[in-house]
This record gives structure tokens, C-alpha cells and sequence, in this order.
């Protein structure tokens, strides 16, 4: 009988030890979200000004005295972007992203950003 509560003790010891870890993975990928909007930059945000041949004329003109960020016109926020995103960022600048990361508040840690 004791052999038997041993056994079981020693079990149920081991299946918390084996689920904490993955609780922690569930978490982390629950934080991560996907977000759909345009690049543009901080000085624009969600509307660009008139008279520029293009949006992406216009983001690659603001952007060299500001950042990028993520406009989500349909929400109406803007994102700021962590360094990775700004680097990534300028190939799509105009462009409608989906941008995968760890949102907090109003900037995302950019994972990945691919064209939507």
C-alpha cells in the first residue's frame, strides 16, 4: 500500500514538473498577436499629406526625421515599432502589412512583417 502511494506521489510530481514548462509556451504564443495596417511613419500616422506621388513617397520623406510605425486605419490606432521592426519596416513602407509580435500598449515587438 505504501509502495502504491509512493508510486502515484512520485507521478503526480512528475506531471506538474512536465506541464509547468509548457504552460509557459502557451503563454508566451498567446501574448504574440498579428496585426494588419499600413506602414507609415510617426509624423503621419494615419493619414498622409496631399500632393505626394505616392504613400510610399511619402513615409520614405518623413521617415528620415522620424520611425516607422504601423498604421491600423480600421481600428484607428497607430503602433509604434521595436528596432527590429524598423528595420524590417522599410521594404513595405505604403504598404498594407500583417506584422506578427508581441504587442504592449501601443508598440509591437516585431517577429515578422510580410505583405497582406
Amino acid at each position: 500500500m505504501k509502495a502504491l502511494l509512493r508510486i502515484t506521489s512520485a507521478l503526480l510530481v512528475l506531471g506538474a514538473a512536465l506541464t509547468l514548462p509548457l504552460s509557459g509556451n502557451a503563454q508566451r504564443l498567446s501574448r504574440e498577436k498579428t496585426v494588419v495596417g499600413y506602414i507609415s511613419d510617426n509624423h503621419c500616422g494615419l493619414k498622409h499629406m496631399g500632393g505626394m506621388e505616392s504613400d510610399k513617397a511619402c513615409v520614405l520623406m518623413c521617415v528620415a526625421t522620424g520611425k516607422f510605425v504601423l498604421a491600423d486605419r480600421d481600428h484607428k490606432r497607430v503602433y509604434q515599432l521595436d528596432k527590429v521592426g524598423q528595420d524590417k519596416a522599410r521594404e513595405f513602407a505604403g504598404q498594407k502589412v500583417r506584422i506578427t509580435g508581441r504587442v504592449t500598449g501601443k508598440t509591437i515587438r516585431v517577429i515578422a512583417i510580410e505583405a497582406a
